[in-house]
Formats: C-alpha cells, sequence, structure tokens
C-alpha cells in the first residue's frame, strides 16, 4: 500500500493512495467499511501493527469515497516528528569518489556505517518549499535518498532480521549546505537548516516495496538529470544499516533513516551548480513514486 498524510480542514488524516482511484481516508472509511476503527495518523497506523495494514487492504476494493490528490495538501507522511531523522553519510560508491575528488582528498571507504542526524525541523512535504537563506550558505546542494521508516521498536536486531523490522520505504532529500559542512567539519549543522529534509509524498509499505535493493534513484533540477543510480549501489544496504544503527541504541516505530545518496551532488560538478531561487527539484524512485518541491531565496 501507499499511505499518505493530507489536510482535511486544518487536520492531518491518514489516506491510501491508489494511482488510478485516488485518497481515501483510511479512518473514515474503516468506520463506515470495516468492524474495526482504523488510526487517524501514520505513526499511530504504524504503532497499531500488521493487523492495522491487514485490515486497511480490504479499503482497496472500494469504488466510492477517494480524492482527487490536486483537491487535498499533501504534507510529508508524519508531518510532526518528535526525534531526529537518522541519516547514513558516504554510502554510495561513485559519491564518496566524487566527494574526495571535489575536496582534493585520497579516496576513502568507511568500514562502517557512519551516521549523523537532522532535526524535524527539517522536515517538510510535497510542494513544500526549500528556503534558501543566503546569508548562511552560498553552496545548496540536494541529494536524493531512500528513506526507511521503521515499523518495530528495536535494538541489537540482526542483519538477517533487519528488515523484518521495516514498515515501509519513502524519498528523502537530504538538502546540505557544503561549506557549513566543511567549516564545522561534520555533517549535522550544514543539513540540519529549516526545510532541508523533504520527504515524500508517501510511505510505501515494506510488503509492496519488496528487496530494497535494485531500486531506480532520479534526481532532476529543472527538468535537467543530475542524479541516476540504483540502491544496489550502496556500500551498505538497508539491513546492514538497520542492524549497524540499532547495536545499543533503541529504534522506535516511525523512526526515519535516509540511507545515503549517489553520485551527481552539485559538489561533485564541474563547475559546481548550487540550487538557486525557483528552481524545481523532482525526485523519483521506482516502487515510490516523484517528491517535488521549488527552491525560496528568504535572504
Amino acid at each position: 500500500m501507499k499511505l499518505v498524510t493530507f489536510l482535511k480542514g486544518k487536520q492531518y488524516r491518514l489516506g491510501v493512495l491508489d494511482d488510478k482511484k485516488g485518497i481515501l481516508d483510511i479512518a473514515d472509511a474503516s468506520k463506515k467499511n470495516l468492524t474495526v476503527q482504523l488510526p487517524t495518523t501514520m505513526l499511530d497506523f504504524i504503532k497499531a501493527g500488521p493487523s492495522a495494514l491487514t485490515e486497511a487492504k480490504k479499503l482497496l476494493t472500494l469504488s466510492e469515497g477517494w480524492v482527487n490528490p490536486a483537491d487535498v495538501k499533501i504534507l510529508a507522511p508524519i508531518p510532526q516528528y518528535t526525534k531526529n531523522i537518522f541519516c547514513v553519510g558516504r554510502n554510495y560508491k561513485l559519491h564518496i569518489e566524487e566527494g574526495a575528488r571535489a575536496r582534493g582528498v585520497p579516496v576513502s571507504f568507511p568500514p562502517v556505517p557512519e551516521f549523523f542526524s537532522k532535526p524535524p525541523s527539517t522536515v517538510i512535504g510535497e510542494g513544500d518549499e526549500i528556503l534558501w537563506d543566503s546569508s548562511c550558505t552560498k553552496q545548496l546542494d540536494y541529494e536524493i535518498e531512500l528513506g526507511i521508516v521503521m515499523g518495530v521498536r528495536a535494538k541489537n536486531i540482526s542483519e538477517k532480521d533487519a528488515l523484518s523490522s521495516v514498515f515501509g520505504y519513502t524519498i528523502i532529500n537530504d538538502v546540505s549546505a557544503r561549506e557549513v559542512q566543511k567549516a564545522h567539519g561534520q555533517w549535522f549543522k550544514g543539513k540540519s537548516f529549516d526545510t532541508f529534509a523533504p520527504i515524500g509524498p508517501c510511505i510505501v509499505t515494506a510488503d509492496e516495496f519488496g528487496d530494497p535493493s535494485g531500486h531506480q534513484l532520479v534526481l532532476k533540477v529543472n527538468g535537467e538529470v543530475r542524479q541516476d543510480s540504483n540502491t544496489s549501489d550502496m556500500l551498505f544496504n538497508c539491513a546492514q544499516i538497520i542492524a549497524s544503527l540499532s547495536a545499543g541504541l533503541t529504534l522506535e516505530p516511525g523512526d526515519t533513516i535516509a540511507t545515503g545518496t549517489p553520485s551527481g551532488v552539485a559538489l561533485g560538478m564541474e563547475p559546481q551548480a548550487w540550487l538557486k531561487d525557483g528552481d524545481k527539484v523532482e525526485l523519483y524512485i521506482s516502487g515510490i513514486g516523484k517528491l517535488t518541491n521549488g527552491v525560496k531565496k528568504i535572504t
């Protein structure tokens, strides 16, 4: 299933997205057509476990109650996180190489996943604007990433069991201020400006998405392809990432992990083509769909 969060009046609502029928309000539809009442929010739905997903799938056969996605505001799948988004740095081989070239340093591949995080204030959804504060950065960059959404509470999970802990997958743009990264000597500050984590437009449940390896990732800026790769090029796959991150650290339902970006970022281009005011950034991952955001200069 593809699941979205959308606005109904001023309320966050959970919807199932069908590419042909549109969006169906899961809570309303379950009240009218099922013997159980399903949650109204994405996070509560994830916490409700497999039984909620089983019941929700029964709604896919309905012919009434669907609305056109163009008639509602689609938000980030989880609009209000209570903790940071986990992220993996340097996880595609060609991206590691381009980054080393751009910085004039030898190529080195990390022996374990390199983690950092982005605060909840970075999260925006489909169609929202990436706000560019040019007084803070002149080197605004993009990074398409596959996002893992956890489905259960997990700690010290093994690699062989890791994917069974996943609720679903989404698209994340790990927007970055490159010179801020360099100045601070680490990733957090340069990747944590407000609006620097567009996520969405939906979460695709793990059973529908299948093996996370082998999915195409494409990012375009104003229609120009900048990144075109495949998740099979990850240095550390999704199971390895989850196992490493959960070692000694409890992951909870709804926790989201950005799994790294492939080559083609502006940092590695010659000349470096940084994002600018008015740019349109479009991200596509096979099996999920498209996430589109504009860039707006605010200073």
